[in-house]
């Protein structure tokens, strides 16, 4: 047995309230996985030539004109594919390993994506305008991406805490319980 299962199963002795606060703890150390993921693709990806060539000043469409003075049609798809590999990463590891759910993957998913475009979809609104307004004030380019991506990650670590809790709430079952039903 895991160092992390044994934990696990201490929790699960001592009471719902306990487990729920150990959950939030291995939230907070995917979400960092997640966010270091997010991070280290919103500052390789702009290097990429031909995701480079975008950004430009000239990307006015519909919501996210925004994201034209923030870095064009590059910055709006460099900040979209970070974020969506970071919950990716996210979602399989918290499924495993905060709430050892045995939750069917076919019915969370769709879900969790659903939920996650809602989000990305708000961030991509929220994301440059933050960095132009941070640009506004005299903050360098990159340090204004690096706090706007900041503020939406915590927005999405406050709200995917509790529909992930709602999402992954089937537990796993043991290879005992397993080799008892067999």
């Amino acid at each position: 047995m895991s160092k992390l299962s044994q934990i696990d199963s201490a929790a699960e002795k001592k009471g719902s309230a306990l487990v729920t606060f150990w959950q939030f703890v291995k939230f907070i150390f995917v979400s960092l996985l997640a966010m270091i993921v997010q991070f280290a693709l919103l500052n390789t990806l702009k290097f990429i030539p031909a995701i480079a060539n975008l950004y430009s000043r000239d990307f006015h469409w519909w919501v996210f004109a925004c994201a034209a003075e923030a870095g064009g049609l590059g910055y709006f798809i460099v900040n979209n594919t970070a974020n969506i590999a970071a919950q990716i990463v996210a979602f399989f590891v918290n499924r495993e390993k905060t709430f050892n759910s045995g939750a069917n993957v076919a019915v969370t998913l769709p879900i969790y994506i659903v939920f996650t475009i809602a989000l990305i979809t708000f961030s991509a609104w929220l994301n440059p305008t933050l960095k132009e307004l941070l640009i506004r004030k005299g903050v360098g380019d990159n340090l204004a991406a690096n706090a706007a991506t900041m503020v939406c990650s915590a927005v999405q670590f406050f709200l995917y805490f509790p529909v992930d809790k709602i999402l992954f709430h089937k537990k796993k079952e043991s290879k005992e319980t397993e080799k008892e039903g067999n």
